[in-house]
């Protein structure tokens, strides 16, 4: 093959990764950069929160008075004391003694059977008084008082499912950024395709829906097995075009600290990863697809320039491409607040075919964790 005819491949091959990349940009994340929410009223229903809280002292002397603390009228807290060896459950007794709607459910460790989340956050939901059910977790606290209402608002006969944003708090330094970025870059998608009516996660974080929609999904029992997924792959199994709902107002977010070394966020992150194979096929062939354009057009970007083929061409795809993702980002992180990371697109766009493609390859040799 002579290099003119592998040059005009390259080329042709650089075009079309462009093109998929721009009708994602254009037709579905656009959906969350120009989404514009109609006004609902909120009902002030009844509504149960569940956390789940394992050896998490400081975390829960830290958010769980704002919890405690939301201009509702008619709720409740429930906190399951996950087998804490710290001193969780004390503190949960005095808390119990001072507000009257926080219920506390304490499980016990045992030699014989071992448990991961989803069997405490079960049980809190079977604990939980009323058909309204908010997620959230001990590391979070929630952007104002109005949290609770904002994110239950639009629960209604068709909505079941409410998707909010879980963010991370601000601080110094790159890795910082980095971790939101690529909280922001997730939250594009999923946020864009619910508004689609194509849900498939949401983040335990932030996540609300019914009690009737989790029994009849006989809750996690379909992926009870698999140690992570209470959030997504519940969303991706229950999510319909039709009773998704997302919520993006500033008040409805949660802020948790992200993690302070490079490896902790990895590790954290290969475990958000792997459940992803564990999702629809659409939802898998959809995010390959994306994932897949977006490392080979910067790949056959890459040989084109240095084979010296068309560089005035594929420098213009380039930048038409950074241009486009920078205008659609804008508009997200301006919905997200996050506009401070904006200008690092570039560099964290590279930083993602780089690290995703290792983290994906890792989780084939290593088998996802399971129960029995």
């Amino acid at each position: 093959m002579s290099a003119e005819i592998a040059g005009k491949i390259l080329l042709a091959l650089l075009s079309a990764f462009f093109l998929v990349q721009i009708i994602y940009y254009l037709f579905i994340f656009s959906r969350l950069a120009f989404y514009k929410k109609q006004k609902v009223t909120s009902k002030n229903r009844p509504v149960s929160i569940v956390i789940c809280a394992r050896n998490e002292l400081k975390n829960l002397r830290a958010n769980l008075p704002s919890i405690l603390d939301q201009e509702y009228e008619n709720y409740q807290v429930i906190v399951v004391n996950d087998c804490s060896w710290d001193d969780s459950g004390k503190a949960l007794e005095e808390y119990e003694d001072a507000y009257p709607h926080l219920k506390v459910v304490t499980l016990q460790e045992q030699e014989r059977y071992k448990h991961g989340k989803k069997f405490a956050l079960a049980l809190g939901i079977k604990a939980a008084a009323h058909e309204i059910l908010l997620l959230t977790d001990a590391d979070c606290r929630p952007a104002g008082r109005n949290w609770l209402r904002e994110m239950t608002k639009n629960i209604s006969e068709t909505k079941n499912i409410v998707i909010g944003y879980g963010a991370y708090e601000k601080t110094g330094g790159l890795l910082n950024k980095w971790i939101r970025f690529d909280t922001v870059f997730n939250a594009v998608q999923y946020l864009s395709c619910a508004i689609n009516g194509n849900a498939y996660m949401g983040v335990g974080r932030n996540l609300c829906y019914t009690r009737s929609l989790f029994f009849k999904n006989k809750g996690f029992a379909s992926h009870y097995h698999i140690l992570s997924g209470d959030d997504d792959l519940f969303v991706n199994e229950t999510a319909t075009s039709k009773n998704a709902a997302v919520e993006i107002f500033p008040e409805s977010f949660t802020f948790s600290k992200p993690k302070e070394s490079f490896i902790a966020w990895l590790n954290q992150k290969k475990r958000h990863i792997s459940t992803g194979n564990f999702y629809k096929l659409k939802h898998r062939f959809m995010l390959g697809l994306f994932y897949f354009s977006h490392i080979f057009f910067y790949l056959t970007l890459v040989a084109l320039l240095i084979l010296k083929i068309k560089p005035e061409i594929v420098i213009s795809i380039y930048l038409v491409r950074l241009f486009i993702q920078l205008f659609i980002f804008g508009k997200c992180m301006q919905k997200l607040k996050e506009m401070d990371i904006l200008w690092l697109t570039p560099f964290f766009d590279v930083c993602i075919i780089l690290i995703y493609p290792i983290l994906a390859t890792s989780n084939l040799f290593i088998k996802n964790k399971k129960w029995k």
